[in-house]
């Protein structure tokens, strides 16, 4: 929510969620945690188990939602649909291993 994505009255990225005053959509996604390091077969078992995972993902829509932010969630586990429109050329892969505060 604090990450300067949006831009500002120059176009550059300098303006957080909480800035713009913008919802969030929540879904997990298990198959982000893909290794495919080992093969063309994607590997699921760093993945956290579902017990612990919906907790985590609930824990995350709350922290979100504490700051006022609009906050809407997928059903954990369950196939869905979701449409999105991409607004930019950018793309931000966050790796939470190697996050710095």
């Amino acid at each position: 929510m604090h990450l300067r994505v949006f831009e500002d009255a120059e176009g550059k990225m300098n303006r957080s969620l909480l800035d713009v005053q913008g919802a969030v959509l929540v879904v997990s996604q298990f198959t982000l945690y893909a290794d495919i390091r080992k093969g063309r077969r994607p590997s699921f078992t760093a993945a956290a188990p579902p017990a612990l995972a919906e907790p985590l993902v609930e824990r995350f829509k709350n922290a979100l939602s504490s700051h006022g932010l609009h906050v809407q969630g997928g059903i954990f586990g369950a196939d869905m649909d979701v449409t999105l429109t991409n607004s930019g050329p950018v793309t931000i892969i966050m790796d939470s291993e190697h996050l710095t505060r």
